[in-house]
């Protein structure tokens, strides 16, 4: 049988190709229409609409009062290279909700903003409740059957869901506003601020009393009476009265003095002088402020080098309680998309002017620029928080938000951006934190990006945005193989991304196998992405996709076990780099070792890039510590062998943990036993016995 020469198969696979393309091309051509046919369909009324790409990614969220005429601009004009045709080309998908009102599509656009993070709208994100003043219990009073400690209300500090059996001051900007306002209700008014089992367990009083910061009502040492007339009398200093609280102490004092009770008069004179001193420092014309102006939020904006702040103080009873800064993601995308919708459509479909000189144009832009953020801002932060009744503004904003948010807060809200007095001290104040606060982030993340832009280059990454640079870093933790845990930190946008963190309990691996271990956590992490890459490229802004730097805590083992993985799942082996101890095991010292065979690379130990390594290598040793450390406490101490009983949760596994002294005496009881500790019924008792034997 002779050898005949193969035919070539190009002209085949070029016609496949060809083939491909033509369905391709007319597949795309068929979802346009039936997206233009939607368009077409949409109703002239008022709603929220949402565009999304190929990948189900949300590209943007938006409010009309015309739904038909807003999304029909968007689709019937050529917008060439602007930032809307970029938009407009990547749309694969619409969905619209319809409204009864403009009001109600302003509210579900941000709520739907907050919760689908979309590319071109601007983004505020505040995962932490803002903390409070609390005064718990009544306001004093002997009452039947009542604990001593409900008697005696204490102040404390607190963030969380509310309690209509307590008063709560606030929001406060900060855990310090909050904590320095305990400070002059200690100092004036003398509240205890002890937990009610400290309070009920006393036989003496604690320093706190010694040094005047608390009556002593543990102890008996004022009367329930004169106790409830200090919470008033601080609540009313909360609330602004502040004057009227003064009058009220100076009369006091002087029937006191009057009676020859000089000690009692001289210790009201005390607190006279300690609330007059708070008064001053606060420096507030008490005459500038009107009753309805004692809460006040200041909101002052600024727009700089593609990133925006928002600086909020807070005004409660005419005082000032700090300021917090806030920074939005997605300005620059928002901005440019904002700026090129006003020079080429509006809702009523007519272009938007711009000045002829460049100088006026552009601040004009930078003045529309901040507007909308500042409206981004009072739209998402005011949505589950109830606004004051007074807004002082750096920017005018659009009297529709103002009325949904009234709507939503059922009163009134009023906004002034030029202010007068008092209230322009304040905006001026707020002004400088922001402008402060923008050119410290700026100055910070120019610094990360250098750092970011030292370790492309160190390792030769081939890297096209360094904006959108992703690191992968795994480690492995465990005590003498127990509880062993991976974890995975992601490091994007030049800062560590805390959101997108990992852990990973290792099973079916021996004990002390790290290299076992980190196999286990890299197919876990990669598998799918694998396979997602090998149907066609991950658009670098999806949720999901591959890092450019994988980062794994240790030397030649544990990046030989990451390549025999790599190449499993037939991925790029360039994207390992191990994070080797150097010699003596001292930081600075580390080396980088590679899975695609390239030599060991030591950087100087002033490396901005070494220095950037390290810190994410020690985020993830961190982050993996902490979730071992956490799980070896539930294994040694059973907790979650208990809570796996149907019934049993934690407050009963306290309580048997707490009066058998831990799982082995609870394992270690009879039946019998187990029913008499409190919540426990004779049934549930058996079923523990059972499920521990």
């Amino acid at each position: 049988m002779s050898d005949q020469p193969s035919l070539p198969a190009a002209p085949a696979d070029e016609a496949g190709e060809a083939a491909r393309a033509r369905e391709a091309v007319l597949a795309a051509q068929a979802a346009r229409e039936r997206l233009l046919a939607e368009v077409a369909a949409l109703p002239p009324l008022p709603g929220v609409y949402r565009y999304f790409d190929v990948q189900g990614n949300v590209l943007y969220v938006g409010k009309a009062r015309d739904l038909k005429r807003r999304v029909s601009s968007y689709f019937h004009k050529d917008h060439g290279g602007t930032r809307i045709g970029l938009m407009v080309s990547r749309i694969a998908r619409l969905e619209t909700t319809v409204v009864r009102s403009e009001d109600e599509a302003l509210l579900l656009e941000n709520n739907l903003i907050k919760t689908l993070n979309p590319k071109f709208n601007i983004l505020f994100r505040d995962d932490k409740s803002y903390p409070y003043l609390k005064i718990t219990g009544t306001r004093g009073g002997e009452a039947p059957g009542q604990p001593a400690a409900q008697r005696y209300p204490r102040v404390a500090y607190y963030r969380g869901a509310v309690d209509r059996r307590h008063r709560y001051f606030g929001p406060y900007p900060s855990a310090w506003a909050v904590k320095e306002t305990i400070q002059i209700l200690q100092k004036v008014f003398r509240l205890r601020t002890c937990e009610d089992t400290v309070f009920n367990n006393r036989s003496r009083p604690c320093l706190l009393y010694q040094i005047r910061r608390c009556t002593g009502p543990c102890v008996g040492f004022i009367s329930a009476e004169d106790y409830a007339r200090d919470v008033r009398d601080a609540e009313r200093f909360l609330l602004g009265e502040q004057q009227a609280v003064v009058d009220e102490l100076q009369a006091q004092m002087m029937a006191h003095a009057e009676v020859l009770e000089f000690e009692k008069a001289a210790e009201l004179r005390n607190r006279i002088a300690a609330l007059a001193k708070v008064q001053h420092q606060q420096s507030v014309e008490e005459s500038s402020l009107s009753s309805s102006g004692r809460d006040v939020d200041i909101l002052a904006v600024k727009v700089a080098g593609g990133r925006a702040c928002v600086n909020l103080a807070m005004v409660r009873g005419g005082r000032h309680l700090g300021d917090r800064a806030f920074f939005p993601t997605h300005v620059e995308e928002a901005t440019a998309l904002a700026a090129d919708e006003a020079a080429a459509l509006d809702d009523a479909g007519e272009a938007a002017t711009l000045p002829e000189d460049p100088a006026e144009a552009a601040a004009l832009l930078l003045r529309r620029a901040e507007t909308q953020v500042l409206h981004a801002f009072i739209a998402q932060h005011y949505l589950h928080t109830a606004p004051p009744p007074l807004l002082v503004l750096s920017h005018p904003i659009d009297e529709t938000l103002l009325q949904a948010l009234g709507e939503q807060a059922g009163s009134k809200v009023n906004a002034v951006h030029q202010p007068r007095e008092q209230r322009r001290i304040w905006l001026e104040m707020a002004v400088k934190g922001c402008e402060l606060a923008l050119a410290r982030l700026l100055s910070e993340e120019g610094s990360q990006r250098e750092r970011t832009r030292a370790m492309v280059d160190a390792l030769d990454l081939a890297v096209e945005d360094l904006d959108s640079f992703r690191v992968e870093c795994f480690d492995i933790s465990h005590t003498a193989g127990e509880a062993t845990q991976a974890s995975c930190v992601v490091y994007q946008d030049h800062k560590m991304q805390n959101s997108e963190y990992r852990r990973f309990n290792i099973e079916g691996v021996t004990g002390g196998d790290d290299y076992a271990a980190m196999r286990q956590v890299l197919r876990r992490r990669y598998e799918k992405l694998a396979a997602l890459a090998a149907e066609g490229p991950i658009p670098r802004d999806a949720k999901q996709r591959l890092p450019d730097l994988v980062l794994v805590d240790g030397g030649r083992g544990q990046v030989a076990m990451a390549r025999e993985v790599f190449q499993e799942l037939g991925l790029d082996l360039s994207l390992i780099a191990g994070v080797e101890k150097g010699e003596g095991r001292k930081v600075g010292l580390e080396e980088l070792v590679f899975a695609d065979g390239r030599e060991k690379l030591a950087l100087p130990p002033d490396s901005a890039a070494l220095m950037l390594i390290a810190q994410i290598r020690d985020e993830a040793h961190r982050f993996a510590i902490t979730g071992m450390r956490a799980k070896r406490a539930s294994i040694r101490t059973g907790g979650s062998r208990l809570e796996d009983i149907p019934g049993v949760g934690p407050k009963k596994r306290a309580r048997l943990l707490q009066r058998f002294g831990g799982v082995r005496g609870v394992t270690a009881a009879s039946a019998d036993d187990l029913a008499t500790v409190e919540g426990i019924s004779k049934e549930l008792a058996e079923e523990i016995y059972r499920a521990l034997h």
